[in-house]
């Protein structure tokens, strides 16, 4: 009875290994800075309630070593906890650094995307050649930017977007975030994303560079208004205008974001799980069946089944602990992490079908004491 159960799991395993775009490889990576045309750069980041990181963030832009012109656009999306305030201290020492209030959100728009709407049309923002879009809680290194830019004049690409460093200290973050970053290169093969002859589209909102031309071309945020996965539907709009994009893992830029506890993580996937499967309850089921399968499946035959069928389960498992590795090596974890796989596959089901009810209690979207309807 088990028979097909295990047969689906070792075929998914085979194509996810070998002809899913190598998605398990960790890379690729940004690569040092060279030197450019002298260009100029807005940086704009939208903040609510990051009075506990914004000053480091800040500071890190504010000594990039850039050759160009760089400004920093901050909007304060109606803060109450003194971000603004924290910012503008920093405004007064260094003119690049311009901190707006942030308008009363409009309706059809997501709190992020309206913030960083405002800050699109500043002047300083709109006679720049590129825009880098940050979150409040990244850290960049000194070096960051030029090679930011380096890649896009390089390559000649519209999109460079780096997956940052993630923090791994607490349990709650070492168990679980790195598989984040797994899961999110099997949603998105990276090298799929970075190839101009595929539609996968993809970027990681903590770090955007986007070409000013594009993002004309685009229309800037005004048609991803309700995204609350905004990065890849930014990403998705630049590729079908037929701009070339690229998505890397960044070893110069770190989040400070804490997730101090195994809460604090399912509040952060419930809140868009969901959304990222359509609010479709069929492609709810489709995807419980598909994490069984691929996840809980080969467990259970290795420690249940009998002869070829417990061997096929313990490869598929061994199979995954392997494909892991790469994504552990890069925030140094034991190699142990990827044997519990399975079991951090489920806190990430569970967390998604939380999602879906809380979607279906009025709750979906919640995000800075916000609550969204639901939209793509």
């Amino acid at each position: 009875m088990i028979f097909l159960p295990v047969l689906l799991s070792v075929v998914i395993w085979v194509w996810l290994l070998v002809g899913h775009g190598g998605f398990w490889r960790s890379g690729p990576v940004l690569g040092a800075a060279y030197p450019t045309r002298p260009l100029k750069v807005t940086v704009v980041i939208p903040a609510r309630d990051e009075a506990e990181h914004i000053a480091d963030t800040l500071r890190s832009l504010l000594i990039q070593q850039f050759n160009g012109e760089l400004k920093i656009v901050l909007v304060d999306d109606n803060s109450s906890d003194g971000t603004g305030a924290l910012a503008r201290e920093l405004a007064v020492t260094d003119r690049r650094l311009s901190v707006l209030d942030g308008e009363l959100l409009k309706t059809g728009w997501t709190g992020k995307m309206w913030a960083v709407s405002q800050g699109l049309r500043q002047t300083e923002t709109l006679a720049a050649d590129y825009v880098l879009f940050t979150d409040a809680d990244i850290v960049h290194g000194p070096g960051h930017l030029a090679s930011l830019v380096s890649r896009a004049e390089r390559d000649q690409l519209s999109l460079v977007s780096e997956m940052v460093r993630l923090r791994c200290e607490s349990l709650a973050e070492r168990a679980t975030l790195p598989a984040f970053v797994f899961f999110f290169q099997l949603l998105y093969p990276f090298r799929w994303v970075c190839d101009p002859g595929r539609t996968t589209a993809a970027a990681a909102g903590g770090t955007m560079l986007v070409a000013q031309e594009a993002l004309r071309r685009v229309d800037g945020v005004n048609r991803i208004s309700r995204a609350l996965i905004d990065d890849v539907a930014l990403a998705r709009e630049i590729k079908r205008g037929g701009h070339r994009i690229w998505l890397g893992h960044g070893e110069q830029v770190v989040s400070e974001r804490r997730y101090a506890g195994f809460s604090d993580v399912w509040k952060m996937i419930a809140r868009t799980a969901y959304v990222q499967l359509g609010y479709s309850p069929w492609v709810l089921l489709g995807t419980c069946v598909g994490m069984l399968l691929v996840y809980v499946e080969p467990v259970l035959a290795s420690l249940f089944a009998t002869g070829g069928l417990r061997w096929a389960g313990a490869v598929c498992w061994a199979g995954m602990a392997l494909a892991f590795q790469p994504t552990l090596w890069r925030y140094r974890r034991s190699p142990a992490w990827g044997l519990l796989l399975p079991v951090i596959g489920l806190f990430y089901l569970m967390a998604t079908i939380s999602s879906a009810v809380r979607f279906y209690q009025g709750r979906g979207g919640q995000w800075k004491n916000r609550n969204y309807p639901a939209h793509g």
